[in-house]
């Protein structure tokens, strides 16, 4: 038996591909015999159901089969083409398969050789023809048909390839490295096959490929959907205990007065998520290795307070805090809700931005590398190289997925411990959209996850409704209503100004129509384009109510936090994401009074979101119509983040949910977390049960694994000195 390593043989030693074709083959990622065969198929189509010629059905996908009777040419067809008419007959009628430019069809096409055709049917002036269309000539010898007459694999291409390779090369190259090799070793142990239920790795790649029945495809996919979220299991599971063997941490000591004080001097009550959570960390952090914990939860769960007690921990210790967050606004009201709740401690903090003046800045830094500020807040200025820190011992990081992993590393490297030697910071990542736990599993599976799952009492549920244009004037009535009763709002646009290419509402100038339409108000104008002090004056006077109606974009989708705002317009709603959507309403209902959140569609979209309806009756589910449509609906359904955030991973896939393609998505070749959570969850206790037992796959049992394990992420992961 051959193991996996020992499929690197280039491809164009396969027999039928040679230098050319292999080249082509690049394009794909396909370099070696085991690209090719962990290349999997996208789709199928079923050629196995052959029809008589004379039932063939006009407009239909059909497969016959039947004789060459010979070929008839046109002189022209009406692009300047010759056409080609080859008749195939099988005793109960003719079909003529139309072929363009083509010659020397005796040789492609000899008469008297049997062939199965599957193609488009159409019935033309009295003859039937066949268009877009694969065949294979039946050799009596080869007795397996790859293209027809069978379950088809159909293979993913891209336009820079799809003209210069076809599905029929590909299935060719992957029937060729079944012929050359005869079997691969298992990576997977004997008890986990038997556990878990699973067929053999190589009787999987061949049936992934070239299924003779449905039943056999299921299983062959579910064998290779767990072999992949296991190795990606595995590697998170090595890579913590990596770094449990490598990184110098910082073992606190917990049990000081200081979060006992602070949680007593808290105007209100820990929910019972908060206080889980602050066990959790209190636990990483009295470790001697360093922390890397995932807090996410939803928009009002309280984070912050969260965050709060482990900076207390570290400062009791004598070790420094660095928070940052991804933009000013939010740094800013990181800093304004943390002075608030610190005050009673005395706890030293700074605010650290882009807009920090020089003066402030340098007094600012020198404070920093003294030692004299406990907390230091910020946004990317905090990994500047003159941003230096005496004893950095916690890295809390705000909205993590919108910073890159260099970034993390530059504010990482900062940490010192009290002897000024290079230590590894304990890290707390924390972001206010909820993560689906199967995505969490896939993007941050090297990290231990906290949740809080649990609104703080005082939280109502905000109440969504999709209304047309045709209610404007209802809705304007209504946010007066509101306001004379003393409360603010929110209008939200999509654009800062009006575009001729893109038919929306802009904020600028519908705030200069808003003024028109409640004159008797004050009203405020925010976006992103406008300088930071008068961004920080408008935020300013809307706190304090000197604003009653805010103008914005999507500036305050994050860290803006005003109790007393109890209205949510946003127009074309339609036009955003679920997440970002969910981020706005989070804007109200964070008072007492009851909150309202009004999404503006067109009158279809508003008509379908209200209807009773399934979304999925929408003709096209891939049309912009319905993915609006069903963030609208959801939203009107749902304030639960979590279940929001499902429904947006469904809608959006992995690869977009949070830009993730550019924030380390793996790149899964058959897995798919949504549809596959219940195997990653299985392949996820596995692979942590192996590593537990034999970290570095030393075991005799576990050397085959290990080679798969290390040809698979050879070009993916750094793994310092596993194995």
């Amino acid at each position: 038996m051959k193991l996996l390593h020992e499929l690197d043989m280039p491809i164009q030693y396969l027999k039928g591909v040679g230098e050319a074709k292999a080249r082509k083959f690049e394009y794909l990622g396909i370099k070696t015999v085991y690209d090719l065969l962990t290349y999997y198929p996208r789709d199928y189509q079923d050629r196995s159901k052959v029809q008589p010629i004379f039932s063939l059905q006009d407009g239909q996908r059909e497969t016959f089969s039947g004789i060459v009777l010979g070929h008839t040419q046109s002189a022209f067809h009406r692009k300047g083409i010759k056409l080609t008419k080859t008749c195939v007959s099988d005793g109960t009628g003719y079909v003529y398969i139309l072929f363009f430019g083509q010659s020397n069809m005796d040789k492609i096409l000899p008469p008297k050789s049997k062939v199965f055709v599957t193609g488009r049917i159409r019935r033309y002036r009295g003859e039937i023809q066949v268009t877009n269309f694969e065949y294979e000539i039946i050799d009596e010898k080869e007795r397996e048909l790859l293209h027809t007459n069978r379950i088809v694999p159909i293979y993913p291409l891209n336009e820079n390839v799809s003209a210069s390779i076809g599905q029929r090369m590909i299935r060719q190259a992957v029937s060729q490295a079944f012929l050359t090799v005869s079997d691969i070793c298992d990576m997977l142990p004997a008890e986990i096959i038997l556990r878990q239920q699973l067929i053999d790795y190589w009787t999987a790649l061949k049936n992934i490929h070239l299924p003779e029945s449905h039943e056999e495809y299921k299983k062959a996919r579910k064998r290779l959907v767990f072999d992949e979220f296991f190795l990606l299991q595995l590697a998170f599971g090595i890579s913590q205990k990596s770094i449990v063997a490598k990184e110098k941490g910082i073992k606190y000591f917990v049990q000081g007065k200081m979060v006992e004080t602070f949680v007593n001097s808290l105007p209100f009550t820990l929910t019972g998520a908060q206080k889980r959570v602050i066990r959790e960390l209190l636990h990483d952090m009295s470790q001697p290795v360093p922390m890397n914990r995932l807090l996410h939860g939803d928009v009002g769960s309280g984070k912050t307070v969260v965050a709060a007690c482990a900076a207390l921990i570290a400062c009791e210790n004598g070790y420094q805090t660095a928070f940052m967050s991804p933009t000013e606004i939010l740094a800013e009201q990181h800093f304004l809700t943390l002075e608030h709740l610190l005050n009673p401690l005395k706890i030293r903090l700074g605010l650290l931005t882009s807009s920090t003046k020089k003066r402030q800045r340098d007094s600012l830094l020198a404070l920093t590398r003294e030692g004299e500020i406990d907390i230091l807040i910020g946004t990317h200025a905090l990994i500047q190289d003159d941003v230096a820190f005496k004893q950095l011992g916690l890295c809390i990081i705000d909205e993590q997925h919108r910073f890159g992993v260099v970034q993390r590393s530059t504010l990482k490297e900062k940490a010192r411990d009290k002897d000024n030697q290079s230590v590894t910071p304990d890290i707390l990542v924390m972001t206010a959209t909820p993560i689906p736990r199967t995505l969490a599993l896939t993007l941050y599976g090297d990290l231990e996850t906290s949740v809080i799952d649990e609104l703080p009492p005082n939280r109502r549920p905000v109440i969504t409704r999709c209304r047309s244009e045709q209610s404007m004037d209802k809705i304007f009535s209504f946010i007066r209503q509101e306001v004379l009763d003393g409360r603010q709002a929110y209008i939200v646009y999509p654009l800062i100004e009006e575009s001729e290419e893109i038919n929306l509402k802009a904020a600028v100038s519908m705030f200069e129509e808003l003024k028109e339409v409640f004159p008797e108000f004050q009203l405020g104008l925010l976006h992103g384009q406008m300088k930071v002090q008068e961004k920080n004056e408008t935020m300013t006077a809307f706190y304090n109510q000197q604003i009653n109606i805010l103008v914005s974009t999507t500036v305050i989708e994050v860290g803006i936090d005003v109790a007393n705002a109890t209205i949510m317009l946003i127009e074309h709603a339609d036009r955003f994401g679920l997440a970002q959507l969910h981020q706005l309403r989070g804007r109200v209902g964070r008072g007492a009074h009851k909150s309202y959140c009004i999404l503006m569609a067109n009158q279809k979209t508003a008509d379908l979101v209200n209807s009773s309806a399934p979304i999925n009756l929408i003709d096209d589910p891939t049309s912009t119509v319905f993915k609006g449509t069903k963030r609208l609906k959801t939203m009107c359904e749902t304030n639960d983040g979590f279940r929001i955030a499902e429904v947006d991973l469904e809608i959006r896939g992995p690869g977009e949910f949070f830009g993730t393609r550019q924030h380390g998505m793996p790149e899964l070749k058959i897995a798919n977390i949504i549809y596959d959570a219940r195997v990653l969850e299985i392949a996820r206790k596995e692979a942590f049960a192996l590593i537990q037992d034999d970290p570095f796959l030393t075991g005799i049992d576990h050397q085959a694994l290990k080679k798969t394990f290390f040809y698979e992420f050879r070009d993916r992961l750094e793994l310092g000195s596993v194995g």
